[in-house]
């Protein structure tokens, strides 16, 4: 069975995974040296671990128990009034780079200019878990903010003691202190000239409210946007090494097999070509990519793999494996009252099941790392959402100890959760230790679609019972595969039992944007639309009925405004549908207008948004995610679907596998809600939990066609 969980389901077991590896970080007195060696003298602002994890896990260690004593650098001014910021985060077109440096800039005061992020370096930056689960703005976010709150105050403090002067007379302002009462001014760097400063940060320093923020909250332009624009940008793929040779992999011809026989004389023939051959694996080396290739293709091997199962019988299979799942039982993620009984005070019932298939996440960078072996030390460039973990993964597969690993993550070229795992890194570090030069490995994207994991398949039951006058009294949803996340419904049900049956999967699979909380939207958007046709209400009406929450009722109400909800009607070959949701403590609702082509062609022609995530620290990176996620969303929702039979994928390749075009795009519209008095909540998975159901909705309004399988129109409308 090959199956990776999602490394966000994971979450929960946070602290014990974080604090078995509290012995890796740095010795205090051991990293402030290092790092003001590295940056020369200024200011450097320390937090502990102690506090790092709070943040992290949601819960602060208890001061009666032994707290870690390893400490991280976070931020350091130097004496040019150059700002760098230390996180383990990384850039994948998210454009967190711009809003953490937002943060940064909001609370030191300080110019964003005069802010540089080192990011995913794990010999510089503190220990992070990962780049997922739509984290980074409401854990990394504050984090930052109270770093930075708290050297600006260091700050006034070091020019009060300077000038001798009351420090209530100070102020910082645009990267530099003001004496209000003298009329003078000192920048940072002038403050931090000749010294060296150390900060630890202990008590909580006042933050700014989110209302009165004068630079998070603005659009702010992206930072290093134009080196982006121009290709200037470097990626892992782009990274080249003294001596570099490229490498690439030998894959068998199935899932699961095991190879009988290689003969690799004409390769070895081949000049500079190194074949590397242990057990399973096997790869060549070469001056080029070119040869490369062509040395790979030169091998002559014997694979054996066993029967498989395809995908014609996925759905019942993942049924049928639920009580052999690896050992792993049905998990009851909520319940409350008796589905019994609200069945039996229902007027209506229905039982209805819902499928997704398997999907791949086309990553606009393919896999790639660079490896290079030194004094039996490992350094590794590759794009991850892990450094950390890959740092980790790498130290497994090698038995080296993580001091003598060091991974850099220059900006990835997108993820969307593929890519927590370190498969290219090691892959790139064999070869590299076999060929005794670095290597640079870029996965094909055949292999890309290949060997990579996909967002899990999965089959979703809804049983459920609504009186005639609109309220839901019974609701049981029973997921198979596809995952827990968003599977309990944000309506108000007195009568519910949630659960998550794990199953065999077929084939290899892992986190995907929004993990199952796009499926698991689908199901239940779905099956509100059937209830409400059940009762003859108005599917708007009717979740407003159900809805209590007022964070709900809100993104609903604001999207049907927005979009002009029930202005028109529904008519044959043109229909309207609408779906809420909430995710990772943000909330969404969508709705779309379809038509219907002669050809029974399903287009999309228009689609609003209303999302709502707390405190807004970006708008205008705010607005991309969202469109990003309806764009992402609409192959999903319509037509893509990995296809595979006895442990082969079928359709590996871009001209077998549909994404959305230009041509698919509908009008987008955005409303975004801006709740200045909550904290920020992540944006990066939530506005693509609504497309899908809104989509089917508006189909089944046109067409009197309930689809509810994902993808729904992959040849177009069923006859």
């Amino acid at each position: 069975m090959h199956v990776d969980r999602g490394h966000d389901e994971l979450i929960e077991d946070w602290e014990q995974f974080a604090t078995s590896r509290l012995k890796y970080n740095f010795n205090f007195e051991l990293q402030r040296r290092e790092f003001c060696k590295l940056l020369g003298g200024g200011l450097m602002v320390f937090l502990s671990v102690g506090d790092l994890l709070s943040q992290e896990s949601g819960r602060r260690f208890n001061r009666g128990e032994e707290s870690p004593p390893a400490i991280a650098a976070w931020l350091h001014i130097a004496e040019n009034g150059s700002i760098t910021v230390f996180t383990g985060k990384v850039e994948m077109g998210q454009n967190i780079r711009t809003s953490l440096t937002q943060h940064v800039s909001e609370e030191l005061r300080a110019p964003l200019t005069a802010i540089q992020l080192i990011m995913g370096d794990t010999a510089l930056v503190p220990y992070d878990m990962g780049t997922f689960g739509s984290r980074t703005t409401p854990t990394m976010g504050p984090q930052l903010r109270r770093v930075s709150a708290a050297a600006r105050e260091n700050l006034i403090d070091l020019a009060a003691q300077n000038w001798k002067v009351d420090r209530s007379r100070l102020v910082a302002t645009d990267g530099k202190v003001e004496d209000l009462q003298a009329r003078k001014s000192i920048t940072y760097g002038e403050l931090t000239k000749g010294q060296e400063l150390v900060k630890l940060v202990a008590d909580a320093p006042v933050l700014e409210s989110p209302s009165e923020w004068k630079i998070a909250g603005t659009p702010a332009p992206k930072v290093d946007g134009r080196a982006f624009v121009t290709g200037e940008h470097k990626y892992a793929s782009d990274v080249v090494r003294p001596g570099m040779l490229y490498g690439k992999v030998l894959r068998p011809v199935q899932f699961r097999a095991t190879l009988k026989a290689l003969t690799a004389d004409d390769a070895q023939k081949m000049p500079g070509i190194i074949v590397v051959h242990d057990g399973n694996f096997v790869g060549v080396t070469a001056p080029d990519s070119a040869d490369a290739t062509k040395a790979l293709q030169s091998l002559r091997v014997e694979w054996s793999a066993p029967q498989q199962t395809s995908e014609a019988t996925l759905f019942q299979d993942l049924k049928n494996s639920v009580a052999s799942a690896a050992g792993e039982s049905a998990e009851t993620i909520f319940q409350s009252g008796s589905i019994e009984q609200g069945l039996a005070a229902a007027d209506r019932s229905l039982n209805e099941t819902y499928t997704v298939a398997y999907i791949a996440h086309i990553p606009l960078e393919p896999r790639a790392a660079v490896a290079e072996w030194k004094d039996s030390k490992l350094t590794v460039w590759t794009g991850t959402q892990r450094p950390f973990g890959v740092r980790e993964e790498l130290s497994e597969a090698f038995r080296i100890p993580l001091e003598d690993i060091h991974v850099m993550v220059p900006d990835t070229g997108s993820a969307y959760g593929g890519k927590h795992t370190a498969d290219a890194a090691i892959e790139a570090a064999r070869l590299a230790k076999a060929a005794g030069k670095p290597v640079k490995l870029v996965w094909t994207r055949e292999e890309e679609f290949t060997w990579a994991y996909f967002r899990p398949a999965g089959v979703i039951g809804v049983k459920s019972g609504v009186r005639r006058d609109g309220t839901i009294t019974a609701w049981q949803c029973d997921n198979y595969n596809s995952g827990p996340a968003a599977i309990r419904t944000p309506y108000s049900i007195a009568n519910q039992r949630i659960t998550f049956h794990p199953a065999d999967a077929p084939l290899r699979q892992g986190s995907y944007r929004g993990l199952a909380g796009p499926a698991n939207h689908f199901a239940r958007e779905v099956h509100m639309d059937e209830l409400a046709l059940a009762v003859g209400m108005e599917p708007l009406e009717f979740r407003l009925k159900n809805a209590t929450d007022p964070r709900l009722r809100a993104v609903l109400q604001a999207a049907a405004q927005k979009f002009g909800w029930g202005r028109e009607k529904s008519a044959p070959k043109r229909g309207f549908g609408i779906a809420g949701g909430t995710e990772k403590g943000s909330y969404v609702a969508t709705c779309v207008e379809v038509a219907i082509s002669k050809d029974s062609d399903v287009h999309v022609v228009r689609a609003a948004e209303a999302f709502e995530c707390g405190a807004i620290v970006n708008p205008a990176g705010l607005q991309n995610q969202i469109v990003g996620s309806i764009i992402m969303g609409l192959g999903g929702a319509l037509f893509e679907a990995i296809h595979f039979d006895n442990g082969r994928i079928l359709n590996p390749r871009l001209s077998g596998y549909r994404v959305p075009r230009f041509s698919d795009m509908p009008q987008v519209e955005v409303e975004m809600l801006n709740r200045t008095d909550l904290p920020p909540a992540g944006a990066g998975e939530t506005p693509i939990m609504t497309l899908a159901p809104a989509i089917g909705n508006a189909i089944f309004a046109a067409t009197g066609k309930r689809l509810r399988s994902l993808p729904m129109v992959p040849n177009g409308l069923p006859e």
